[in-house]
């Protein structure tokens, strides 16, 4: 049986198809607002089932698992932002960005205003807010996260980003900064090993200790 047979299959269990109580989207299709009004549940009672969703030219998308290498990356790169990160700065990771009445990604990690740090109600940063945004890619993100979302983020204005893939194991990281007069972000290196940058302030990361 292929696994498009077996898919099928497991979703008409007991007689029922499971999607058939799929989120339909709102006349007009979803916005960025919708997302902060979308239930605990899913459809057929599953929990945190709209936990990890995006919205991407007003299409929702549904993170699927992620492989412990894209886990351990977020997690001790966050960490290592903390433990350099400047006073006028904060770490977030996966929390939305606000770029348009559509357009509502969740990047892996964030460096945003400290000022906003403390406000615990937020569930979306704006684009002024923030000063970096990191991808981490996963095989079924590849093309979001190399074309689609940072041609968004530019659009948008937030002046770097980098996108970390895994190579041979290890995370090689893509660095880009805005070029404000075309609205487009400029490659600016390419790093292994290790990763020094003076912008967004002056950081060092062992790439190849993130996985250790």
């Amino acid at each position: 049986m292929t696994s498009t047979l077996r898919e099928e299959t497991s979703t008409r269990r007991e007689g029922r198809d499971l999607l058939a109580d799929w989120p339909r989207p709102p006349a007009g299709g979803w916005t960025a607002d919708d997302l902060d009004r979308l239930p605990d549940e899913g459809p057929n009672g599953e929990p945190d089932f709209f936990k990890h969703v995006e919205l991407v030219d007003g299409a929702l998308l549904f993170m699927s698992p992620q492989k412990r290498f894209h886990d351990l990356v977020i997690r001790r790169l966050a960490a290592a932002f903390e433990a350099q990160t400047p006073d006028r700065l904060a770490v977030a990771t996966q929390m939305d960005v606000r770029l348009g009445p559509r357009q509502r990604p969740c990047p892996d990690v964030l460096l945003i205003d400290a000022a906003l740090a403390h406000d615990h109600d937020r569930t979306a940063y704006l684009p002024g807010e923030v000063h970096l945004v990191v991808e981490v890619v996963s095989p079924e993100s590849r093309l979001r996260d190399r074309e689609v979302k940072p041609r968004s983020y530019a659009q948008a204005g937030i002046v770097h980003f980098w996108r970390v893939e895994e190579a041979d194991g290890v995370p090689v990281v893509y660095v880009y900064e805005l070029d404000p007069a075309t609205r487009a972000y400029v490659p600016t290196g390419v790093h292994r090993d290790v990763l020094s940058v003076p912008v967004p302030f002056p950081i060092e990361i062992d790439l190849a200790g993130l996985l250790k």
